[in-house]
């Protein structure tokens, strides 16, 4: 018969990433609505430039893969629509273009080396960047 301790299980690191990416993507995608149409409602896919609704977007990697080091990255992660972000695998002959537009030349490539880095989230580092994340969307509101 398993003692009851009282401790509440601590979410796996997996779950912690999943809320916070939900978090961040929200984010993600409202920041790119208003800068490109003024309200967090509608947003251009960064790559394509197609007018979607905040729910038909997504918050799409200009490097692939999704590693920790570029997972949360805001200058690396823009609004894009599935056809480009899925169908197209991020659309990155135009994404790099947009990168450079948005961030000045030869900004792809620290983002580039960027993703290259090692990077480990303890629990607490999930817990404290989804609270973060919660507040900017709040200061978008």
């Amino acid at each position: 018969m398993l003692r009851e301790t009282g401790k509440k299980k601590q979410p796996s690191i997996s779950t912690l990433k999943k809320k916070c990416w939900a978090t961040f993507s929200l984010y993600i995608r409202m920041r790119d609505c208003l800068k490109t149409t003024g309200c967090t409602s509608w947003g251009l896919c960064i790559t394509c430039q197609k007018r979607l609704h905040i729910k038909m977007l997504q918050a799409g990697h200009f490097i692939p893969g999704r590693h920790n080091a570029n997972l949360f990255s805001e200058k690396g992660v823009h609004a894009q629509c599935y056809n480009c972000n899925v169908n197209l695998k991020s659309n990155p002959f135009e994404y790099r273009r947009q990168i450079i537009k948005l961030y000045g030349e030869g900004y792809d490539e620290v983002l580039e080396k960027e993703s290259q880095q090692i990077k480990k989230f303890t629990p607490q580092d999930l817990i404290d960047l989804n609270e973060y994340y919660k507040t900017k969307i709040k200061e978008l509101e």
